[in-house]
């Protein structure tokens, strides 16, 4: 008689280390062809120093102290001011996303609704975000609102149509078959909705929070430019492009940093998409 013998921990994690090397390596290469190109393109093309500044200038730049020296690093500064945005983005996006989600049930329960407001909701986005914002923060801030009121308004503005088109193609996705089996059972439309529908929209919705996560992410970076905000990576961009002629890399940096924002959130929703939806 043959006896299964179990793999030991140290064979267990041995093994998920190498799947995490091996998922990992095409993240890493990709990271290092980009800085490939960047530092060739510089070589190949002549390019200066003050239009694309050289990778090492931009790493010299994150550990210069602000304030004349006796302030905290750039780059602890830049990570402050990032948490300011994200947390802002947060907001936007959870509301946005609870407007979508109900605008989706709305619109799926009644159709005439749909085919009223749909128009008006494709044309609120075709509006530019940087016509909407300063309004907005403006007329918000003239009723006495708090600055971040505006700011989240304006994240939310941006996530909830994507939520809104994702989640109802999600809740219509159920075969006929499978509606037909739920009315055979005598299923109430509650029922339906949260054994059938819902589960068959996640897929659908979380693709739509991954585009609204990004889209919270401008929102929140834009609402900071025309609001006199004090913090955000919104305000290190402008100040970093003031001094752009003497400090082209603080720019950059300011830039790669707002970029990493939108890589986090995505992250993190992607992350929940893993936890949440069985594959």
């Amino acid at each position: 008689m043959a006896y299964s013998v179990a793999p030991s921990s140290s064979v267990r994690v041995r093994t998920v280390m190498v799947t995490a090397v091996r998922r990992m390596l095409p993240v890493v290469g990709l990271v290092a062809v980009l800085l490939l190109i960047w530092e060739g393109s510089k070589v190949l093309f002549g390019i200066s120093d003050q239009r694309l500044p050289h990778l090492g200038d931009i790493v010299t730049t994150m550990f210069t102290r602000t304030q004349g020296g006796n302030g905290p690093l750039l780059l602890v500064q830049m990570l402050i001011n990032a948490w300011a945005t994200l947390r802002v983005a947060m907001g936007g996006f959870f509301i946005g996303g609870l407007l979508g989600f109900g605008l989706a049930l709305l619109f799926m329960r009644m159709p005439i609704l749909e085919r009223g407001l749909m128009p008006y909701v494709i044309g609120s986005q075709t509006v530019p975000i940087l016509a909407i914002a300063p309004m907005v923060v403006v007329g918000l801030g003239r009723m006495g609102a708090e600055p971040w009121v505006a700011k989240i308004f304006v994240a939310a503005y941006l996530t909830f149509f994507p939520v809104t088109i994702g989640m109802l193609r999600g809740l219509r996705s159920a075969s006929p078959q499978s509606l037909d089996l739920m009315r055979s059972y005598a299923a109430s439309s509650l029922q339906t909705f949260w054994k059938l529908r819902l589960p068959a929209s996640l897929p659908y919705l979380f693709a739509s929070l991954k585009i609204a996560a990004s889209a919270s992410v401008i929102g929140a970076i834009v609402a900071e430019l025309p609001s006199g905000s004090s913090e955000g990576i919104g305000v290190m961009i402008l100040n970093a492009a003031q001094f752009y002629n003497s400090r082209p890399p603080a720019l950059y940096l300011a830039i790669l940093v707002a970029g990493l924002i939108g890589v986090v959130f995505y992250g993190l929703v992607a992350l929940a998409e893993r936890l949440i939806v069985k594959r």
